[in-house]
């Protein structure tokens, strides 16, 4: 079985879909490994990192991708690519489904047997598939990285002779894997952290990391969780009260970070304009759903805008941004997902398992997956 990695073209895209480390596992389980030359430069994995793993090295994409058996990448393969595959390939990556059907269209076109990881269920079985949250993990953290290094004072409370610096304000705007990481990451830095969610349940998980939970509780909230644990979209006379509530919030807070995104559908705007002007100058929004419509209503795909003193951060995928410990963290995701398709050193993928199921996309020349059928 012959196993290709591929070096990401896409603006903004740092990562690669494997590390030496989960290289030697996939040769442990049969796979011959090539690596397209540079893949992991910008994560810090240089050719010679893989190739004393035990991979070889492939001076074109084509010559990774030609003979291949299973192709993984972070983003998927684009059009030249996917055709120079062989027919009845495997191809794992993170597809954007929703978004990207031109992609989808020349994956199915190209007869490759394709898998989106944005679509592994989120069950016990497969937690250590899960790329969504090892990614938005990373993303929270950085976020309130970007936030500090934006944000003019100091996060802590300081007590000195000189005077009291007062700690930063910093309000979570969705409470999800990312949301909880950016709260704890703010908190470790001293900062007084509130966060809000649509879903109730979110309430104990923040109060547990020592934040202020700040929500419209009322009868539509009960409803406000998918069977995934993603949120729903909620009705307009919701989002009316929770945004009273959120400007009178935000309007008191120094430093906002936005994480509220909806499967299949563009990121809710929780920040208006006229919110980003109630904010003191000085103060910092970063928006990690911009690439997906964005949360604040004047954050800008791949900027850092100022707006009225208001520093508004819209920075392209924030898990590139560390990109080594992203790489690390989603080819692992990869490994645990592609070791139960291997049995006695072959490919032997059942496609009646329910996590192969739900992630499948492509199969047989066409679209394979009933989310994406219209």
């Amino acid at each position: 079985m012959k196993l290709a990695i591929i070096k990401e073209t896409r603006e903004a895209e740092r990562r690669v879909a494997a590390s030496p480390d989960t290289i030697r596992k996939l040769i442990g389980l049969g796979f011959e490994c090539v690596v397209e030359t540079g893949a992991g430069d910008a994560a810090s994995f240089h050719d010679t990192h893989f190739t004393d793993a035990g991979a070889s090295i492939a001076a074109t994409q084509s010559e990774a991708v030609g003979s291949a058996d299973v192709i993984v990448s972070v983003q998927g393969l684009e059009a030249d690519a996917a055709a120079a595959a062989k027919a009845g390939a495997v191809h794992v990556a993170l597809l954007n489904p929703f978004v990207e059907s031109d992609r989808l269209g020349a994956l199915a076109k190209a007869g490759l047997t394709s898998f989106a990881m944005e679509f592994v269920p989120r069950i016990t079985r497969a937690q250590t598939m899960d790329a969504l949250s090892s990614q938005a993990n990373l993303a929270g953290y950085r976020a309130v990285i970007e936030a500090a290094q934006a944000y003019g004072k100091a996060f802590p409370m300081m007590m000195t002779a000189a005077g009291t610096i007062a700690a930063a304000k910093v309000m979570v705007m969705g409470a999800g894997v990312a949301g909880l990481q950016a709260i704890a990451t703010a908190k470790r830095l001293g900062a007084v952290v509130s966060a809000t969610d649509v879903r109730p349940a979110a309430k104990e998980q923040v109060e547990s990391l020592g934040g202020k939970f700040v929500m419209v509780e009322d009868e539509e909230t009960a409803a406000a969780e998918t069977a995934g644990g993603y949120a729903k979209e909620m009705s307009d006379e919701y989002k009316a009260k929770q945004a009273a509530l959120i400007a009178e919030t935000l309007a008191k807070q120094n430093i906002a970070i936005t994480t509220a995104q909806i499967p299949g559908r563009p990121a809710p705007v929780l920040i208006s304009e006229d919110m980003v002007k109630s904010m003191q100058p000085g103060s910092v929004i970063v928006d990690l759903a911009v690439e997906s419509g964005g949360n604040c209503a004047l954050s800008k795909v791949g900027e850092v805008v100022e707006i009225g003193g208001v520093t508004i951060i819209g920075h392209r995928n924030m898990p590139s941004r560390l990109a080594a410990d992203a790489s690390s963290l989603y080819a692992k995701n990869l490994l645990a997902f592609l070791t139960p398709m291997v049995t006695d050193g072959a490919l032997a993928i059942d496609f009646e398992d329910d996590i192969i199921a739900q992630s499948l996309v492509t199969k047989d020349g066409a679209i394979a997956n009933e989310r994406l059928k219209d």
